[in-house]
């Protein structure tokens, strides 16, 4: 697969249907499910003294985000939580409050 190859399959991965899921329909209600798409890529070659060499790459990622959700002729956003990321969040709050209070702690003592 040469350089030109990889570009045209990026380019053709990197739509809106990758963004963006089929809508889900159900008791009057519809949902679609939204993501946000990073990719990025690269490419080169040579010729140096009769010998030819190209590579190329591409790589994608997809992270949820929310869902738009359309009820009774209503258009409301729904976002996505990461509970790994809040307890990720909650636990560099929490080890921060415990040093900063022990901090003060040792220096009310003196």
């Amino acid at each position: 697969m040469n350089v030109t190859d990889i570009l045209a399959t990026a380019k053709d991965s990197m739509t809106a249907k990758r963004a963006f899921a089929e809508p889900v329909e159900r008791d009057g209600t519809t949902v679609i499910p939204a993501a946000a798409v990073t990719g990025g890529g690269g490419g080169g070659g040579t010729d140096k003294e009769g010998q030819e060499g190209s590579g190329g790459g591409f790589g994608m990622g997809a992270k949820p985000v929310g869902a738009y959700v359309i009820k009774g002729g209503q258009v409301r956003w729904q976002p996505a939580v990461d509970i790994n990321r809040l307890i990720m969040v909650v636990g560099i709050v929490a080890v921060t409050a415990l040093l900063v209070g022990a901090r003060i702690a040792k220096l009310q003592a003196q």
